[in-house]
């Protein structure tokens, strides 16, 4: 298969795809196949692959093919939706802007993956996702307890309450401390 010292030196192995659909490792000397390719890409070694006959890279189309490969062999990755959302892209205006916005997301993803990785294994309650999660639950609460006046009062306080009406000059006072409440609990969580 490929040679780790051309890959390791920064060069690109030049794979060369007959009309016989047969690949050829320039590298090695050698025939190569679609899942040799897949293990040299989970290995990061970087490869061309030209038409033999027209020199053109179709290094694209190959990935492509390999993808496709996976996808109808192993466990699918990719989403019916999100599937159905890319090939709605084509022909979009947004078309020319997705190349840079799927490699990118898929870098900021693979940067991440260790945390991610980690956040997992220690368990959710230790990890980022709790944080947000966290963050998300004191924001409901906040909320709740804006637009539900007495939430936090005790169930002798309620009904205490619902028996006196209180008065509409009080009522407005209640609403605007619980909004300066709720004002300063948002500008805790984002902090």
């Amino acid at each position: 298969m490929a040679k780790k010292s051309t890959a390791d030196a920064g060069e690109s192995i030049t794979i060369k795809k007959y009309a016989n659909r047969r690949l050829y490792n320039t590298s090695s000397s050698s025939y190569i196949t679609l899942d040799d390719l897949a293990k040299m890409v989970r290995e990061n070694v970087d490869f061309q692959v030209v038409d033999a006959k027209s020199g053109d890279d179709i290094t694209h189309q190959i990935l492509t093919q390999i993808i496709m490969d996976e996808e109808a062999s192993g466990e699918q990755m990719l989403p019916v939706s999100f599937l159905r959302q890319l090939i709605g892209m084509y022909g979009n205006s947004m078309q020319s802007l997705m190349p840079s916005y799927l490699e990118a997301s898929m870098t900021n993803f693979r940067e991440n993956q260790s945390k991610i990785r980690e956040a997992f294994e220690k368990g959710l309650s230790a990890g980022p996702l709790a944080a947000i999660h966290e963050t998300n639950m004191a924001m409901v609460r906040a909320a709740a307890e804006t637009f539900i006046p007495g939430q936090k009062k005790s169930a002798a306080a309620k009904r205490n309450a619902e028996s006196q009406p209180p008065a509409p000059h009080d009522e407005i006072a209640a609403m605007r401390e619980q909004m300066a409440a709720m004002q300063k609990k948002l500008d805790e969580l984002s902090k």
